[in-house]
């Protein structure tokens, strides 16, 4: 999936994202800061009917959602840790092996935790209000 939207467009986005991606149980989503990423998420989140304004779980590391659709969602915002061994203290390795759907940002700080299974959301910002979202699999690193 290779899309470049504007920012309207981001409930469209991240409902054909789902359609793409629910067998995969975690995401990585690549993005500097301010791309996006919560609100993409958020978006994800509606389209899933979780009844809960979404947030960054910056502080709380993670936050755990409720969707009718897909069952309990975990949401991990991984910037404020400092090496693998906080992760691990906040219980990340066991939410990722947990076999619910992981949506984690800032993947960056521990990608040794994330296994093999993972797929990769790349956001990138092209200017104030437009967005380019491409996705790498598993199976794209090996098959081009």
């Amino acid at each position: 999936m290779d899309a470049i939207y504007g920012l309207a467009q981001t409930p469209q986005v991240a409902a054909a994202l789902w359609a793409r991606g629910k067998q995969h149980k975690v995401w990585a989503i690549h993005a500097p800061m301010g791309a996006g990423k919560t609100t993409l998420l958020r978006a994800l989140g509606q389209h899933l009917g979780i009844p809960d304004a979404m947030g960054s779980p910056s502080f709380s590391i993670v936050n755990e959602y409720h969707s009718p659709t897909a069952g309990t969602i975990y949401h991990m915002d991984w910037y404020r840790l400092k090496n693998v061994e906080e992760a691990i203290d906040a219980g990340v390795e066991d939410l990722l092996a947990s076999g619910a759907p992981c949506w984690v940002e800032w993947p960056e700080q521990a990608p040794g935790l994330l296994g093999d299974d993972v797929w990769h959301l790349h956001l990138e910002i092209l200017d104030e209000a437009t967005r380019r979202l491409f996705v790498e699999t598993p199976d794209s690193a090996q098959n081009p």
